[in-house]
């Protein structure tokens, strides 16, 4: 179980302490609730190109970097289709060092045109080199726009095209930043060998004083239900067929989740799961395959992929899959199969909690879903979970209109 305290200051940022006094480490995670999804559809990309910008300089802070790293710091970042979240590490008697560096741009960025310019640089030359340049990199820039028609997920946190981050200009830039990087859309967690007083007092200090921006109200358009199956076919310069499915599933919110993401490690956690026993062991179609869940906030999708042994056809593999697949709608799992992955997932659980910069950004997610208590209630959901749950979700998830299914086959 994990403790902590909270408390909100009064322009609107939720503040979490978790105190661990086995580590001599202090952890700052500052979640902004913002992702690709909150992105004007002609302007994709911006959560991602602020992922970097934010580390581009501050108002009263030239190199965010360096005085960090002189107090024996070091940070990261990362950005979903719903969130962008930024984290540091540093001795805890130099606690106070993040706080004003968080601060300083959660104030305001230095928007400099240099800075834009470098930052834009870099996420073009990401863009090439991640998603274009490499071997099945271009697959979910696809795979979204194939199972998504109308809702922001049908983009990737890279953006749709280069073009939108080339001709991002300083108004569109700072009309993103002053709309979501602010106290009221930000939850902080303080975590390691911490004083709740003391990050209580360092917070009033530091953040107090931000003005609190305006409340963002989403209003996204929905995906209808998906009512007929959908397939793209492409060649690539890679080494081997690839085979991707995905199928619209529920929210990370909603209670279905679990059955559905312990359905997915039924199917492919470890060597002795399904897709890996039959697939590649017994009828050797595969060289690897996989199922997981996306996770996402709004109605995600369920993705099975894998890569096909060589002389394999697509019609040989999509058919395989499907017959496993198949199975979960007619039959109830074993005992001893759910048993298994409730307990991996208990133990990844708490093997979660063991580092403290895990269990901050799990607090952030969890406050931001609700109430941060839910990291301690995570597990019992997952225990809970019955083999007529995993059944009927089968039999929601696993039909052919529901699925759209990406052909990805090598040169010749």
């Amino acid at each position: 179980m994990i403790k902590f305290e909270r408390f909100k200051l009064e322009n609107g940022l939720r503040v979490i302490v978790h105190q661990d006094k086995s580590t001599p480490l202090a952890c700052i995670n500052i979640l902004y609730d913002v992702g690709s999804r909150d992105e004007n559809p002609e302007q994709t990309g911006f959560a991602h190109l602020f992922e970097h910008l934010m580390f581009g300089g501050s108002i009263n802070v030239a190199n965010y970097d360096e005085p960090l790293q002189r107090v024996g710091g070091e940070n990261n970042a990362f950005t979903t289709n719903d969130i962008t979240n930024y984290y540091l590490t540093l001795p805890a008697e130099n606690l106070e060092t993040g706080f004003w560096l968080e601060s300083d741009r959660m104030l305001s960025l230095a928007f400099s045109e240099k800075s834009l310019e470098v930052q834009r640089n870099v996420v073009i030359e990401e863009f090439k080199q991640r998603y274009l340049n490499q071997p099945y990199g271009d697959v979910w820039l696809l795979l979204r726009p194939l199972a998504y028609k109308v809702h922001p997920y049908k983009w990737d946190t890279i953006g749709k095209e280069i073009s939108h981050i080339e001709n991002a200009k300083m108004d569109d830039v700072k009309s993103f930043f002053n709309r979501f990087y602010n106290p009221q859309n930000a939850i902080m967690v303080v975590a390691g060998d911490v004083e709740f007083e003391k990050v209580k007092l360092l917070a009033e200090k530091w953040f107090s004083s931000i003005p609190r921006g305006s409340f963002v109200k989403r209003n996204l358009l929905v995906e209808p239900p998906q009512k007929e199956c959908r397939s793209l076919t492409v060649e690539r310069d890679v080494p081997q067929d690839a085979i991707y499915k995905v199928y619209h599933m529920c929210s990370r919110f909603d209670n279905e989740y679990y059955a559905v993401d312990l359905l997915s490690d039924i199917l492919s956690q470890g060597n002795s799961s399904r897709l890996h026993n039959e697939l590649i062991k017994e009828k050797k179609l595969f060289s690897e395959i996989n199922a997981y869940v996306m996770g996402d906030f709004d109605k995600g999708l369920f993705v099975v992929s894998g890569k096909l042994t060589k002389g394999v056809s697509m019609q040989q593999a999509d058919e395989a899959i499907d017959l496993i697949l198949d199975k979960f709608k007619l039959e109830l799992v074993l005992d001893d199969e759910l048993t298994k992955v409730k307990n991996k997932s208990e133990a990844t659980h708490l093997f979660g909690e063991v580092d403290v910069l895990n269990k901050a950004t799990n607090l952030a997610i969890a406050e931001l879903m609700g109430d941060a208590e839910l990291v301690n209630r995570e597990t019992e959901k997952y225990l809970q979970v019955t083999a007529v749950e995993i059944k009927e979700q089968a039999n929601v998830l696993f039909r052919k209109e529901n699925c759209s299914t990406l052909y990805y086959k090598a040169k010749v």
